[in-house]
């Protein structure tokens, strides 16, 4: 029996009907012709992806050299950040005409190496990737195919890449000068790792905070720990154990905030009582939570939209991008519920 639903393909008439340019318009923004303007290749290609035309993508990627995808390679999809992350690239990424597509590393090295040789076999016209950085020989392998590509959110110091990344130190040092303006000096940092550039800036940025306050830092006080939260529990429970001295918590990410929270509210403490709490990242611009966790807003949407626009002007070989591209944008800090005044 013969299903009763027929696949709809637009026709260039029909996308020429309904943006009101000609065919052989549509037709040459389809193949990003430079003699059509920006704008209105956006329109046509966004007007395309609505109506589900089919531009025999594998003929056109030989014919022509790209597919219009994007490969998106995140560390790990289980943090609300990199989920609000892939929403704002697919978004922007869309609307330039371009199809998305995710692949989770889980933050191990190994994964993300077959997650950029599957990226490659689709022959993506370009990838976005937030790497695990533990070790550079991905980023390498990366670099030596040849294909576009741009660094979310870490950047490495020892190989040149284009990257966007927001101000990780001055993050830090927001974060802390807001304790210890508050009356904090036994400020507990659970820091990430030693290997993630966003860890190294932002305990820089602790640091700093100290420093130009002439502070002694207790080294006691600074936690390494992983940037999931897998085992978070039995840290926490060793940081009370050794009755550690602290009134306040910088921690690394909102998502382990939140563990923080939700740990401490269990032992019966309560978070804007008995500790204060500072996260990192602002993912309640995007979430409803029960309080309003202070917190160092990363401006996600501007990472994501800028990390999209320095890939496909590296994508169309724009002659101004001959030169790495590294952009780094500025934090703000977001006064919460979660800090008090501390009064020895």
């Amino acid at each position: 029996m013969k299903s009763p639903y027929k696949r709809q393909t637009a026709t260039l008439k029909d996308i020429a009907e309904a943006t009101g340019y000609s065919i052989n318009t549509v037709s040459r923004a389809l193949r990003d012709k430079s003699d059509i303007s920006v704008k209105t290749r956006q329109k046509i290609k966004l007007t395309a992806l609505d109506m589900k035309h089919v531009n025999n993508m594998i003929a056109s990627s030989l014919r022509l050299g790209y597919t219009n995808t994007i490969a998106v390679i995140l560390s790990d999809v289980s943090n609300p950040y990199f989920a609000i992350e892939m929403k704002e690239i697919e978004e922007c990424a869309r609307m330039r005409g371009y199809i998305t597509f995710l692949i989770n590393t889980n933050e191990d090295v190994d994964i993300e190496f077959e997650a950029i040789q599957a990226s490659l076999n689709k022959n993506v016209d370009g990838i976005i990737i937030c790497p695990s950085q533990q070790s550079d020989e991905n980023i390498q392998y990366l670099k030596e195919s040849g294909v576009p590509f741009v660094l979310i959110g870490r950047r490495f110091k020892q190989v040149e890449t284009d990257y966007v990344v927001c101000n990780d130190e001055l993050g830090g040092f927001q974060a802390v000068s807001y304790l210890l303006d508050n009356g904090h000096t036994d400020i507990l940092t659970l820091a990430g790792p030693a290997y993630i550039s966003s860890a190294q800036d932002r305990l820089s940025g602790y640091r700093r905070a100290f420093a130009e306050r002439n502070l002694t830092v207790n080294e006691g006080l600074i936690w390494k720990i992983p940037v999931t939260t897998l085992g978070f529990d039995e840290i926490l429970e060793d940081i009370l154990n050794r009755k550690i001295k602290f009134s306040a918590i910088f921690a690394f990410s909102d998502m382990i905030a939140l563990a923080v929270w939700n740990f401490l509210n269990r032992k019966g403490y309560k978070i804007g009582r008995d500790f204060s709490l500072v996260g990192f990242d602002n993912i309640q611009s995007r979430l409803k939570m029960p309080f309003q966790l202070s917190t160092i807003d990363s401006h996600m949407e501007n990472l994501s939209n800028t990390a999209v626009d320095v890939l496909l002007k590296k994508i169309k070989g724009d002659q101004s991008t001959d030169q790495y591209i590294t952009i780094v944008t500025d934090t703000t800090l977001i006064e919460g519920e979660t800090v008090k005044k501390y009064v020895n």
